[in-house]
């Protein structure tokens, strides 16, 4: 072997006397996720990953799971928690870094090439999930372990990481026989697929459904910052000297509430509900399909419907007890609605003779006119204009003087710029979070601003998820899409985007004070009727007196928000519930609609739409518009919250709880603070979510506290009939 090696360096030798030396190509630059990030807190090397990284990353970190888990599987000692539950824990590494990093940046920083890239990874993680959910090797030795466990000592997170890993092989169909298997693992891959496909429409069909205004007078009643928005996203788009109002993921659009012109308010509204109806970004087939089959999963799993299937894994249970808290709420909100649609009536009614219309160009209250009359009735009840107040709520001292403010006082955490580390796109700002002792939590990621491609709404992510199990700390980022103003112009806030912020930001918290050892349990992978709540109980800082007093000032002067001003603003936060909840109400309900059929009921494309319009009128809550309408209602067709979205409500029950309590035991205090902290926030789910909030709020929970913050009021019980007794007892 040493002769050869010999011989041959002497043969290139002779060949470098002779020829030109030949450049050498550079090696290929190692994947970015092939190991764990040398950055602070495992931060992603953003300024690293391309496009290109993700597809081969994804292949290697399949293929590296399936191995690992096969190991596991055939492993000849026999079952034990720590090589068989611990040891999955510890699975998948590469595949974890790089799909957490690909889908919440497909979401947050997307572009065609990623689009494509999750077409096509979306069918073979269904089937990499399947294979190993559906394996019996490995269910055999999950089922062995699980079998034992009242003989194993375990401590009540390691029983708690057994008893959600034994659920999950049961619901991803581990005791199906094997053709059953298959045909699961074929209607898991569609859906994976379609989900897809919806999401990628929404997107696109919000995108392309943005209103061009021509002529700026029609953009009367709309701020500075509004018009310099709508100009700036028209350069976007190549459209100078026009202006672009683009569209939130939202019925309702905001640019509703300030427009005067009402034939522009027609045209925002009508492109908004119109969304993804029809056109290449059609999605009324792909909602056929996806109720279709996931009805059809649900059979298969032994469950009569996707609701059922769903719910028995959430802490509500069962659809009947959805239906019943939607439906206990629902009176109060609708009869709240119609109030307020009368008050706008009049208030159109007398415009219109102000303005001495017409008869024939006097109108009925549309939809369109909600957002923007109800202001008007709002205005003239609490006598403020939301540009009267947005000054006040200038973007960087809501975030330093008010979140981290407020969350610095309850818990004692700081928060520290880094401007050093990498981030995805230029606006995204990074914090370091240290805890009272100086000892670090994480990194905070904040991207605030809208951009064309961003998914709408508002949402938190998680980068690295803590666990003791690998010694990481967390590090998690929170989304919303706030117009950016042109350069140099201040970001001001509506205090529904402040509420926003303090909302999102109870998410960051829940997976920033997360204190758990095995990483399947930490922050916020708990329910979805359980992951809302810290974020909705975040929501009271918002309005809490000292943290405005520390936040609410106006960005030139300096000067605090008058009282009298602010007393308005917390009082108008009653105002219009009954819409707000009604929409909720309505949406909430047709997610049930859509998931409570059976396959055989779910309806063709064609008729999508006449199928909502029928479930809207059989609840009776079609008085206003559902937040969502079926062809752009993500959260259930792309959105993992599929037969789930009356969590937000469900989780709203217990934050508004959550702040009685607060309110009854001193309010701001470290010490509230702290034992929020321990018995919630830091917890995951290392025990059941029902538990943890009974032993914090000590009893179960009241919906009193919630209708006392809408300003709702059940209507009394019909009064009971009296009993007829017969003649002769009647006569006693």
């Amino acid at each position: 072997m040493n002769r050869i090696l010999s011989t041959a360096a002497a043969l290139a030798l002779a060949a470098c006397a002779t020829e030109k030396p030949v450049p050498a190509t550079p090696p290929p630059p190692p994947n970015p996720f092939q190991s764990v990030s040398a950055l602070p807190f495992e931060l992603p090397p953003f300024d690293r990953i391309q496009d290109s990284d993700y597809r081969s990353a994804f292949e290697a970190g399949m293929a590296g799971e399936r191995f690992e888990i096969d190991r596991i599987a055939h492993d000849p000692a026999p079952p034990t928690f720590d090589n068989t539950i611990v040891a999955m824990e510890r699975a998948g590494q590469m595949l974890d870094r790089v799909s957490t990093t690909f889908f919440n940046l497909n979401t947050a920083n997307t572009d065609a090439e990623m689009q494509k890239i999750q077409v096509e990874m979306a069918p073979k993680l269904a089937a990499h999930s399947d294979a190993i959910l559906l394996d019996p090797a490995l269910f055999a030795r999950v089922d062995a372990v699980y079998q034992q466990r009242a003989s194993l000592n375990l401590d009540p997170e390691s029983a708690q990481l057994l008893e959600r890993r034994y659920t999950a092989f049961l619901r991803a169909g581990a005791k199906l026989a094997d053709p059953d298997k298959e045909t699961l693992k074929q209607l898991n891959q569609r859906i994976s697929t379609l989900t897809t496909q919806f999401q990628q429409n929404v997107l696109a069909a919000t995108k392309a459904s943005a209103i061009v205004v021509d002529d700026l007078t029609q953009l009367d009643g709309l701020s500075p910052s509004q018009i310099s928005a709508a100009a700036e996203a028209a350069k976007l788009r190549n459209l100078d000297g026009r202006w672009v109002l683009t569209l939130q993921n939202t019925t309702t659009q905001p640019v509703l509430t300030n427009l005067r012109n009402r034939g522009l308010r027609q045209r925002v509204y009508e492109a908004s509900v119109a969304r993804a109806q029809g056109g290449d970004a059609d999605n009324t087939a792909v909602v056929a399909e996806i109720v279709r089959l996931r009805a059809e999963r649900a059979k298969l799993l032994g469950y009569p419907d996707h609701a059922t299937y769903v719910l028995a894994d959430e802490t509500a249970g069962t659809p009947e007890a959805v239906n019943r808290i939607l439906t206990q709420l629902a009176p109060a909100a609708l009869a709240n609605a119609k109030k307020e649609a009368d008050e706008i009536q009049k208030q159109i009614d007398l415009e219109s003779k102000a303005l001495r219309r017409k008869k024939s160009e006097q109108f009925k209250l549309q939809p369109w006119d909600w957002a923007y009359y109800s202001e008007q009735v709002r205005k003239a009840r609490y006598s403020f204009d939301e540009a009267e107040v947005k000054p006040y709520f200038e973007l960087e001292s809501v975030l330093q003087n008010g979140v981290f403010y407020a969350a610095h006082e309850l818990y004692g955490i700081s928060f520290k710029e880094r401007k050093d580390l990498p981030v995805y796109q230029s606006d995204v700002r990074v914090f370091e979070v240290t805890d009272a002792d100086g000892s670090p939590i994480g990194l905070f990621l904040a991207d605030y601003y809208a951009r064309d491609n961003k998914q709408g709404g508002a949402w938190m992510n998680s980068y690295v998820v803590q666990s003791q199990l690998f010694n990481r700390k967390p590090v998690v980022s929170n989304n919303l899409n706030i117009a950016k103003p042109a350069p140099g112009e201040p970001t001001l806030l509506t205090f529904d985007e402040v509420t926003t912020m303090f909302h999102e930001f109870g998410h960051a918290l829940h997976g920033l004070f997360s204190n758990v050892r095995y990483p399947s349990l930490a922050g916020t992978s708990v329910p979805r009727d359980f992951v809302e709540y810290p974020s909705q109980y975040n929501e009271m800082w918002a309005r809490d007196p000292k943290v405005l007093a520390n936040y609410a000032k106006h960005y030139q002067t300096g000067a605090p928000l008058p009282q009298a001003l602010l007393d308005k603003v917390l009082a108008a936060q009653k105002f219009n519930q009954g819409f707000k909840t009604t929409e909720y109400l309505a949406a909430a309900m047709l997610d049930q609609d859509w998931h409570q059929i059976v396959a055989e009921q779910a309806p063709p494309a064609s008729n999508v739409m006449a199928f909502e319009a029928a479930a809207l009128r059989q609840s009776s809550i079609d008085v206003v518009p559902p937040r969502y309408h079926t062809p752009y209602f993500s959260h259930v067709f792309a959105g993992g919250y599929s037969a789930g979205y009356y969590a937000y409500l469900w989780s709203e029950i217990l934050a508004r709880d959550t702040e009685h309590w607060f309110n009854t035991h001193g309010g701001l205090t470290r010490q509230n603070g702290d034992e929020l902290r321990a018995k919630i926030l830091s917890r995951g789910r290392s025990a059941d979510p029902r538990t943890l909030f009974q032993a914090f709020y000590g009893g179960p929970p009241d919906v009193q506290p919630l209708l006392d913050y809408r300003g709702l009021t059940l209507p009394p019980p019909a009064p009971a009939k009296p009993t007829k007794l017969p003649k002769k007892q009647r006569s006693a």
